[in-house]
């Protein structure tokens, strides 16, 4: 079932929230809140979203809140950006984060440096937000997952949520922060329920950025997964857990600040590590965590070398059999599980 792993019990107070709608929610509370808050982006007004995330944002709050851009990457980001060091806090959708290479000096050499250079005098509270990663049958130019380019530049944060919750309360932390935030979604889970409880679904919350969360616990081996990996982590620790493995499965949430204590303290805990992510290989984000784990003083509790599952080292092909063998399946992480354990 598309919802597999929610972490909550149905229970008083639960409903079951899309992705989709909770950034909608997420949105409309936060324009609602603050008046320095503005979307803008290709199709974001009359048209409700591309994604149709902005449903009915436009008819409430107006042009001056919702604003329709040209298909220019460069120039809305350079408008947004602006907007931000002048003191409003733009929300800056790109249709799929592949064309924010078209503004990706915008996003870093104006944003994300600005407070640095300025010496703290000039903060840029702006998102940029938008899917990332392979949807399907896109090919290579709509495939790339940028959570290791955004996540290598300092002066960005990196969010990368999962579930309806993680979407919600990342999206409105982020709107909230005063530093440039990257939001990376998945199109995938645009349209995808997951319960979320009374608390998840009032105006206050928030998910705190730099906090990974741990979805299911276990004694044998760490999963550490962002974005929709974190679902195929959930269901291959179900097969597996009929084997007699139990796996922690750790939802990252962010890619920059990384939660590493949280990864740390799980590694301690079952000796084996595991990371999965839809990007590519070389300079990942499973090499980054791989690579802290090994820094630090989690590496002496590993009974095994940790293993990296990721997305093959090839542009994104458009056929389905080879965009799925692209891409990391659930037999694929139960595979490195067995690998990594000696099973």
């Amino acid at each position: 079932s598309p919802a597999v792993g929610c972490a909550l019990s149905p229970a008083a107070g639960v409903s079951q929230v899309t992705v989709r709608d909770a950034l909608n929610q997420a949105l409309d509370e936060e324009l609602e809140r603050d008046e320095r808050v503005f979307l803008l982006g290709e199709e974001v007004a009359q048209y409700d979203g591309a994604y149709k995330i902005s449903r009915g944002l436009w008819k409430k709050y107006g042009d001056k809140r919702v604003i329709d851009t040209p298909i220019s990457e460069m120039g809305f980001t350079g408008i947004a950006v602006g907007a931000a060091m002048a003191g409003l806090r733009p929300v800056c959708e790109f249709m799929t984060f592949n064309f924010s290479m078209q503004a990706i000096d915008q996003v870093i050499n104006s944003a994300a440096k600005t407070c640095y250079m300025s010496a703290g005098s000039i903060a840029v509270p702006i998102v940029f937000r938008g899917p990332n990663g392979a949807s399907a049958g896109v090919a290579a130019q709509h495939s790339q997952c940028f959570a290791a380019w955004y996540g290598h530049c300092p002066g960005l944060k990196v969010v990368s949520p999962w579930s309806s919750e993680d979407a919600k309360g990342l999206l409105k932390a982020s709107i909230r922060d005063d530093n440039p935030v990257v939001m990376l979604e998945n199109e995938l889970l645009y349209g995808v329920p997951f319960e979320m409880s009374e608390q998840a679904q009032s105006k206050d919350f928030i998910v705190p950025i730099g906090k990974a969360k741990v979805e299911r616990e276990g004694t044998h081996v760490t999963l550490v997964s962002h974005s929709r990996p974190v679902g195929h982590c959930l269901e291959a620790a179900a097969v597996l857990a009929k084997e007699g493995v139990e796996c922690e499965v750790i939802n990252l949430r962010t890619i920059r600040p990384m939660d590493i204590e949280t990864v740390e303290a799980s590694v301690v805990k079952t000796n084996h590590l595991v990371t999965v992510e839809g990007g590519w290989p070389q300079f990942g984000v499973g090499a980054e965590i791989c690579a802290r784990i090994m820094e630090g003083p989690a590496f002496n509790y590993l009974d095994a070398p940790a293993v990296r599952v990721t997305g093959a080292d090839v542009p994104m092909p458009y056929a389905k059999i080879l965009e799925d063998n692209c891409i990391p399946q659930v037999k694929d992480i139960i595979f490195a599980v067995k690998k990594t354990l000696n099973i």
